[in-house]
């Protein structure tokens, strides 16, 4: 499971809005020698969200602290579903568009063809972002977490 401390700004109705403590990224040696800054690099064209709603099934008040959780497979899972089915979605349709086309037509059929992988690929996403079993493998988790930190003071006490 990959894990990051978070604490409750608001919760109610089955929601909790979170804002995430722990800034982890990369392999963790951005400042050290030889690290690459890749985080750093990222962060400088706009900065990750904080502040996630997540769905409240322990209870939680404001200032509590909390450990968010997800599987260890959900981010490589939602890339590749979002990404990685659209590239060979959309090559696959344009290859079977351009050698399919005939004389003279290739790079027209070719862009019909990677425009259909590139339709196709939004209806197959949706569709599993409808399905429960989908949605259940890359669901954020809250768990108690040890308190330490004040949101009302902003300091650790």
């Amino acid at each position: 499971m990959i894990e990051t401390r978070a604490v409750v700004i608001e919760a109610g109705n089955g929601e909790a809005r979170v804002l995430v403590q722990d800034r982890q990224g990369g392999c963790g040696r951005c400042d050290e020698p030889g690290g690459c800054r890749s985080v750093k690099l990222a962060y400088a064209l706009k900065a990750p969200a904080e502040i996630f709603s997540v769905p409240d099934r322990i209870g939680v008040s404001p200032g509590d602290q909390v450990v968010l959780r997800i599987p260890d497979r959900a981010p490589l899972l939602g890339a590749m579903l979002s990404y990685g089915l659209a590239v060979v979605l959309m090559l696959g349709g344009a290859a079977i568009g351009h050698f399919s086309a005939t004389a003279g037509q290739e790079d027209l059929a070719a862009a019909f063809g990677a425009g259909f992988g590139i339709v196709l690929t939004v209806i197959l996403n949706r569709s599993l972002a409808r399905s429960r079993r989908w949605r259940e493998g890359l669901r954020i988790e809250m768990a108690r977490g040890e308190p330490e930190f004040d949101p009302c003071r902003g300091a650790r006490g």
